[in-house]
Order: C-alpha cells, then structure tokens, then sequence
C-alpha cells in the first residue's frame, strides 16, 4: 500500500491487515482441527473448534467498526476505499468459513461413538487439505495485492468441486452396501459439502483480491461450476 501524508491513517490500514492475518490463521486452524477431530472421533478437539468461532466473530465486528470509523473520518476514493471494502468483504468470507469448521465439529461430536468410519473420510481428508491450501494460499495472495496468484486460487476451485462428486460416491456406495452406515455416511456427506463451501469462501476472497488490486470486479464463475448463493445456505445453519 501507498504510504499517507497522515500517518494515523497509515496505521489504521496497517491495523486492519493485522486484524485480518490474525482472522485468517484462526480459520484456517479451525478447519484443519474440525476435521481432524471428525476422522480421529476427538470430541475434545471438536468442542475447542465450536468455542474458538466466537474469537473469530468478535474479529470480524473489530474489522468491521474499524473500516466504517476509517471511511467516515478519511472520506478515501479509489484504491483507498476499495482496501477498506475489500477487508470488509474477506472478514465476512473468513467469518462463514468458521461458521463451517463449526458445523463440521458439530457433528463430529454427534458421531464420535460410531465404531466404523467408511472409507469416504479419505476423501473428505484430501478435500480439506486442497481446502486448506486455497485458504491459504488466498490470504497471501490478499496480503501481496497479488492479482495471478488470486486467480490461479479461483481456477482450482473446480479441483474441489470434483473431490466432493468422488467422496459423494464413496458415500452412496458405503449406504447401499451396509444400510447401517447410512446415518454415519449421512453426516460424512454434509461435511463434504461444508467443505466444498469453505473452498467457495476462498475463491470469493481470490475475487476480492481482483477486486481490490485492480479496481474490476470478477463476474463469471470458475470454469465447470453452475453458479450458486455461496453466502446464504448452510454456512448459517446450526446442525
């Protein structure tokens, strides 16, 4: 970012970067645990992820107060005001990611005495990790202004659209082959789906990152996907 003949103004930028770093590290932390209490039956871990998303709501409410305090006292144009807006939009993002890890916790807690886990949570693994890697690699990409490497996170989106169809299958073929994993698999299967949520999270942080560097805003989908309401649905489901 370009330095301001007030400094004060430089240093409540350089706070809401801070405030978003920090946000984005305890979501990605609350995915990776989320899913690591789900494969590993870990309730302990589980309801440490579902405490720690109240940390990240007070986050997003301490971004969001300071860029509208910033906006009513600067009055920024241009870049300035697309770096406020941007930071609002990725807290919002980041928020609804924690709210999925939270969920995925959820319901890790309710099938912890499950003696069997079917095959499929290889697979919900292997999403997290590609889910993880697009947060990631997307918050660097917010923190560099980094346009390519935003929209190399965006085009992969689609890799994690195809890893939630592989692990639905694995589901669906776990219900018909033993009826008595159908609640189990049930549950698997909306933590698929929380997963390829948090991915779409990241690809409209990838979008906001277009946004704020180059002042054009993103209007097609990446390439194989239909186009959907990432911000409504299960995000704000308490399951």
């Amino acid at each position: 970012m370009v330095g301001h003949t007030v400094k004060s103004y430089d240093r409540e930028l350089d706070a809401l970067q801070s405030l978003i770093a920090e946000m984005g590290g305890v979501a990605e932390t609350m995915v990776v645990e989320a899913v690591d209490a789900l494969a590993e039956a870990n309730i302990a871990l589980a309801q440490q992820v579902v405490e720690t998303d109240a940390r990240l709501d007070r986050l997003q409410r301490e971004i969001e107060d300071l860029a509208v305090m910033t906006i009513a006292r600067r009055q920024p144009v241009s870049i300035d005001l697309r770096e406020l807006i941007g930071a609002v939009r990725v807290a919002g993002d980041l928020e609804r990611v924690g709210d999925l890890a939270k969920n995925i916790a959820k319901r890790a807690i309710k099938i912890a005495a499950e003696s069997r886990f079917p095959r499929a949570i290889l697979g919900l693994r292997h999403m997290n990790q590609v889910a993880t890697e697009s947060m990631k690699d997307v918050l660097d990409a917010y923190v560099q202004r980094d346009e390519e490497r935003a929209r190399d996170v965006w085009e992969r989106d689609v890799d994690l659209d195809a890893l939630e169809d592989s692990v639905f299958r694995d589901l669906l073929t776990s219900m018909m082959e033993d009826p008595r994993a159908i609640s189990i698999c049930a549950h698997l299967l909306f933590c698929s789906k929380n997963i390829e949520r948090i991915g779409d999270h990241a690809t409209n942080i990838a979008e906001t990152v277009v946004y704020v560097a180059t002042g054009r805003t993103m209007t097609e989908r990446p390439r194989g996907r239909q186009v959907t309401d990432v911000d409504g649905g299960d995000a704000r489901i308490e399951e």
